[in-house]
């Protein structure tokens, strides 16, 4: 594994092998965006050069901390990059890479890649449409508003003292919430602090998603553990289940979704007293660039993607 900076300590498993302990995810909006639009741009070309990659190159000499970040720090890389500057030849004098680069891929590694997606083809069908970009949605449904503010880390209380290890969307009871990421449920059921929640993890297993105070008495349809979930696919409903011992209650003040993601370097970090959860303010306000519309067949109470999507190798994990 890489050798990170001082301030982030690694850790060894049972097989000696080293995995990252830590994680401060501090990239901002225009970061993500900024490198994300190259991503795209250049896909296809002599020139393409991952997004992973130059958020990497920029925390490697910012040290993580993106508060002063302008886009003109970008270019300045991607002006040698377009000179044809080998990207070796950047990284290879930036000490920190490898380390912000498998960070990096931990929280991001399933949100760009190439994939086929419906779209309507103007005569009332719909044809399928391969593209490459952003594959990881919002977790609210396209068309249901939301409020939201960067609250990771403020205080809890409810059990006892704790900091806030997610990201809080308030909105209306029964709105239609979204898989971010396509993976496999691992959790799904009733929590004293959660309420109805659903825990998803990703096929390369570094994130977990976790979906929480959903709707009372019909907080999803059809979850169940180890069920496959596709990136855009409507999982459940927005309500405000929780803090209490007693199943399907409603003790939340305010319908919201809580939406967090933990990153899993190594499986002793699953359910651990050091576990990594990071803010994902900057990645929530990212993923409105990409909402799922849902609609609801007359006659039915549930909510399904308009338009599905298709992964390539979706079909290995499913079987």
């Amino acid at each position: 594994m890489a050798n990170p900076p001082e301030t982030i300590a690694v850790e060894q498993n049972q097989e000696g092998k080293d995995f990252i302990k830590w994680v401060d995810f501090n990239v901002c909006y225009t970061a993500l965006s900024d490198c994300l639009k190259y991503d795209v741009g250049t896909y296809g070309t002599e020139k393409h050069t991952s997004w992973l990659d130059l958020l990497a190159c920029l925390a490697s000499k910012n040290g993580g901390t993106f508060s002063s970040y302008k886009s003109s720090d970008l270019k300045k890389i991607t002006d040698e990059l377009e000179k044809g500057t080998p990207l070796t030849d950047i990284t290879g004098k930036l000490k920190a890479f490898p380390y912000y680069r498998e960070a990096y891929e931990g929280v991001l590694g399933g949100f760009v890649g190439e994939f086929e997606i419906e779209k309507d083809d103007g005569n009332g069908g719909k044809v399928v449409e391969r593209k490459y970009g952003l594959k990881a949605f919002s977790p609210i449904a396209k068309g249901y508003s939301y409020s939201d503010f960067d609250d990771f880390g403020s205080s809890r209380s409810y059990g006892f003292k704790r900091k806030h290890l997610g990201h809080d969307m308030m909105g209306s009871v029964g709105t239609p919430v979204i898989a971010v990421e396509s993976g496999y449920v691992e959790c799904v059921g009733w929590n004293q602090y959660g309420g109805w929640r659903i825990g998803i993890r990703s096929f390369d297993k570094k994130r977990y998603y976790y979906y929480a105070h959903l709707r009372k008495d019909h907080p999803y349809n059809d979850m169940y553990e180890g069920k496959i979930v596709t990136a855009g696919e409507v999982i459940g409903y927005l309500g405000m289940t929780g803090y209490s011992t007693k199943e399907n209650v409603n003790n939340i003040n305010t319908p919201h979704l809580h939406w967090g993601m933990q990153l899993i370097f190594d499986e002793s970090q699953k359910d651990a007293l050091a576990e990594i959860w990071i803010d994902i303010y900057a990645i929530t306000k990212l993923l409105d660039q990409n909402k799922s519309a849902v609609y609801r067949p007359e006659g039915e109470k549930e909510f399904y993607r308009k338009y599905q999507m298709y992964e390539p190798n979706i079909e290995v994990f499913a079987d």
